[in-house]
């Protein structure tokens, strides 16, 4: 007999979104980053705690590089909501972004070390785009 917890789907974990568009990711605006290998760095520092992607431009240039971090589906039912980063442009950066995911992200973990720092606010119609 299939029960209704064996239906379920397993749990959301964070997307973390890494935008590779006109500017972030670009060695003549950020030089003495290694842009191409940030992605898979931080794949390998969440081990599966979260899904890592690239966009395109997030239309938020002036911050390069910019990460932002989505909760989990149970991170949002405890009111967590996205996390927009920028100048994300060191690997003490990106360790201290895995740290909070791996540790529950928004809504159920406070960001680590000095990652509220990196903490911009966007416009609505620039969060919209990502979420749609």
């Amino acid at each position: 007999m299939i029960t209704n917890s064996a239906r379920r789907a397993p749990a959301a974990p964070c997307r973390i979104t890494v935008c590779r568009g006109c500017c972030c990711g670009d060695p003549a605006k950020v030089p003495g980053v290694d842009h191409a290998g940030q992605i898979g760095r931080l794949r390998e520092a969440l081990a599966g705690a979260g899904v890592v992607r690239a966009s395109e431009c997030l239309d938020v240039c002036d911050q390069a590089n910019v990460v932002v971090v989505q909760p989990s589906a149970a991170g949002r039912a405890a009111g967590g909501r996205p996390v927009w980063l920028g100048l994300v442009n060191d690997d003490e950066a990106l360790a201290d972004i895995a740290a909070w995911v791996r540790a529950g992200g928004p809504g159920l973990a406070d960001p680590p070390g000095v990652l509220d720092l990196y903490e911009f606010t966007v416009s609505r119609r620039v969060g919209k785009a990502l979420e749609g």
